[in-house]
């Protein structure tokens, strides 16, 4: 079977579902704004925060956009272009994806061609972010209820459990970067890409605190990605030959 994961009929799908997208931000942008008429608000400070809003929409914008380039590959432009556009994110649906190919024995350096492999990894990245929609809702004030508890108990115990989540999910993402070191030189490149992202990051850092340059902040994490991801494609040829 003939299959194209860069189908007009996929582009088809994805321009309708971006579209509604769009669609919806729209529609509440403009009854926010009628309603700020009707109460009252000051319109010229409204203004300047949407254009300021908007403006640092475009930091994390690009991110975005590595992501779809580099899940386009592999998956074709019209899948990424849903999943980071709409519920997705690139420390997620990168993992999704190769774990799944991995499964089937495929490279992530290659296009699928195969519509039922295809299939399987729409599924798993599908269904492995509906948690994160439908468990928020239901979760969440039990969440919050128990973290005040715990802060209430002093000693910084809310902190410490917040801490312990984040260093766990740092822990679960590392094991990838981590995965391959036993086979040599080149599964280090993974461990070097980081180390140089973090680098970036660092130097940001240094840079906003020594020179005060807040702007910065919003980009940080775009500069560290594009310069790890240049680091990536020059070390590669050079360890690999």
């Amino acid at each position: 079977m003939n299959f194209s994961p860069n189908s007009s009929f996929l582009y088809i799908l994805a321009a309708l579902v971006i579209l509604f997208v769009l669609a919806q931000s729209v529609f509440f942008l403009v009854r926010a704004y009628r309603r700020a008429e009707a109460v009252g608000m000051d319109m010229e400070k409204l203004k300047k925060t949407m254009v300021s809003t908007a403006v640092f929409t475009i930091a994390p914008a690009v991110s975005i956009l590595l992501g779809v380039i580099t899940l386009s590959k592999f998956l074709g432009l019209p899948l990424p272009w849903i999943r980071l556009s709409v519920v997705g994110a690139i420390t997620y649906e990168l993992p999704a994806a190769t774990s799944s190919a991995a499964a089937f024995g495929v490279s992530i350096s290659e296009t699928i061609t195969d519509p039922k492999i295809y299939s399987a990894i729409a599924w798993v990245m599908t269904l492995g972010i509906l948690p994160s929609v439908i468990l928020p809702p239901i979760l969440m004030k039990p969440i919050q209820n128990g973290l005040l508890k715990l802060r209430d108990k002093g000693a910084g115990w809310s902190d410490y459990f917040m801490d312990a989540l984040f260093m766990g999910m740092i822990a679960s993402f590392s094991g990838m970067v981590f995965a391959k070191i036993s086979q040599g030189l080149s599964g280090w490149i993974p461990v070097f890409v980081m180390l140089f992202s973090a680098a970036l990051m660092l130097l940001c850092g240094l840079l906003i605190k020594r020179y005060r340059l807040a702007w910065l902040e919003n980009y940080a994490i775009s500069i560290s990605m594009i310069g790890a991801m240049l680091f990536a494609m020059w070390i590669s040829p050079a360890i690999l030959g």
